[in-house]
């Protein structure tokens, strides 16, 4: 006695999937059937196209590699500016406390503290003749 599996003729078909069978209501199947690709590989892969494709796919990755850095300069140059800005206040404020700091009045007030008095005789001008010095 042999051990034998049998499927019918009538239920053999029904296993089967041909792939002119399905449906075809993907998006991929329709893209398929509007470009209609299976009649450029049916001789096998086209290499006379290869230098094409790869010259596009090269162009592909050159453009998205620009648009990174160019999106990427964008963002430092924003960050830059910013800075810019922080460092413009910064200078604007110590301009004005030096200002302030420098004025007669202040230097007076903060030496009076070691000893030193403001004079209240105007300065004079100290004159030599030329043969002199």
């Amino acid at each position: 006695m042999e051990n034998k599996f049998r499927i019918g003729p009538e239920r053999s078909n029904e296993m089967r999937i041909k792939p002119s069978q399905s449906n075809g209501t993907s998006v991929f199947s329709g893209i398929e059937r509007r470009l209609k690709l299976e009649t450029y590989f049916e001789d096998g892969f086209p290499v006379q196209f290869l230098p094409k494709i790869l010259f596009v796919m090269m162009l592909g990755l050159l453009y998205i590699s620009n648009t990174h850095h160019a999106e990427k300069t964008v963002r430092r140059i924003d960050q830059v500016q910013s800075d810019v800005e922080d460092l413009r206040a910064d200078y604007t404020t110590l301009k004005s406390d030096l200002m302030f700091a420098s004025k007669q009045s202040e230097v007076a007030r903060k030496v009076k503290v070691i000893g030193l008095k403001e004079s209240l005789n105007p300065p004079t001008k100290v004159e030599v003749a030329e043969g002199e010095y």
